[in-house]
């Protein structure tokens, strides 16, 4: 989970893995895969840190990398 912040200025806890797409124009809009879009207080290029940060905290990066290398035919 990442926090932002709702425009009321409510802090609130995101659950980054359902996460589609994060945009700013100028306020920053999170897109969830479930359709619903927020309207969060903190700049965009932060809230995609956050979910790198999560990602990397969980290990979900590092399960990637993994996957990709059992995939990948030998030389």
């Amino acid at each position: 989970m990442i926090p932002v912040t709702r425009l009321n200025g409510s802090q609130m806890w995101l659950n980054a893995l359902l996460i589609e797409m994060v945009e700013e124009t100028p306020d920053t809009y999170i897109t969830l895969t479930t359709g619903k879009r927020l309207i969060v207080l903190e700049k965009a290029a932060d809230v995609v840190q956050s979910i790198r940060s999560y990602h990397h905290e969980v290990g979900i990066h590092q399960a990637t990398i993994k996957v990709q290398q059992q995939t990948e035919e030998p030389s």
